[in-house]
């Protein structure tokens, strides 16, 4: 079956209630916890250059400034860039952090980051080509040694074995409804999620692009890094299959 919903879904799809729903969503517990969980895989230490990719409004980049480290966010979604310069202003936390409005495989820098992470379930909104793209893009902006860690429950492993046709919740006020499709021949999930507040709906669709954990593997060797850990929580429980959440720490190969 042919999918409905184009491939670069993600250009316009995170604003107005979509940004409500994904900031409701994640409380500053979780958050504080990531955090700390980046600090402790990706061994920050202060003055460290890193890389936020997707970064979405800040919500990690903005805490990590904080401890001392260069932040430099990038994202393609208009409202996401813009909410969170204006976060960043309001705090007088401009020092020390850059935002780039660009397309994930846009990263033009080479050799440059200390470390760099990909969180928020990120990996996965691009075809196998432009991940491939990504990752390689992601490669060529670390310094040989940095670390990679990435947050996704969108792996075979984590997302098919409880995958559900709907699931609905509630979300702050708005009402969230997710209604998917999987299509088993392209290993893609169709979501098309549904946002109802005061009455009124919105419907917007996704796409998620679901591999393995050794087809991730292997993009990373690909791209001269090596998986260094997987864990199924924050901490650092060794993976199983049917864990919510695979949290990924890789390495780029020294010269």
């Amino acid at each position: 079956m042919a999918l409905r919903t184009p491939a670069d879904w993600y250009r316009d799809f995170f604003k107005d209630v979509a940004l409500d729903v994904w900031r409701d969503a994640i409380p500053a517990a979780q958050t504080q916890r990531e955090v700390e969980f980046l600090e402790r895989a990706l061994r920050l230490r202060a003055g460290a250059r890193v890389l936020d990719v997707p970064c979405g409004a800040g919500r990690l980049t903005l805490p990590l400034q904080e401890r001392g480290l260069h932040m430099t966010g990038v994202d393609l979604a208009d409202e996401q860039i813009a909410e969170a310069r204006r976060q960043s202003a309001a705090g007088h936390r401009t020092a020390g952090i850059e935002w780039r409005q660009a397309d994930i495989r846009d990263l033009p820098w080479e050799s440059a980051f200390d470390a760099a992470f990909c969180f928020g379930n990120s990996f996965g909104y691009l075809d196998r080509d432009g991940t491939r793209a990504f990752v390689a893009a992601l490669a060529r902006a670390l310094k040989p040694g940095a670390r990679f860690a990435m947050d996704t429950g969108m792996v075979a492993e984590t997302i098919l074995p409880g995958l559900r046709d709907r699931d609905e919740t509630q979300i702050g006020d708005v009402r969230f409804i997710e209604d998917n499709t999987y299509y088993a021949d392209t290993s893609c999930l169709e979501t098309r999620y549904t946002f109802v507040r005061g009455g009124v709906s919105q419907t917007r669709a996704g796409l998620h692009w679901i591999y393995t954990i050794g087809e991730v593997t292997r993009m990373l060797a690909d791209a001269a890094m090596a998986v260094l850990a997987l864990h199924g929580s924050m901490e650092e429980k060794p993976f199983a299959i049917g864990d919510r959440l695979l949290y990924l720490v890789a390495g780029k190969e020294t010269l």
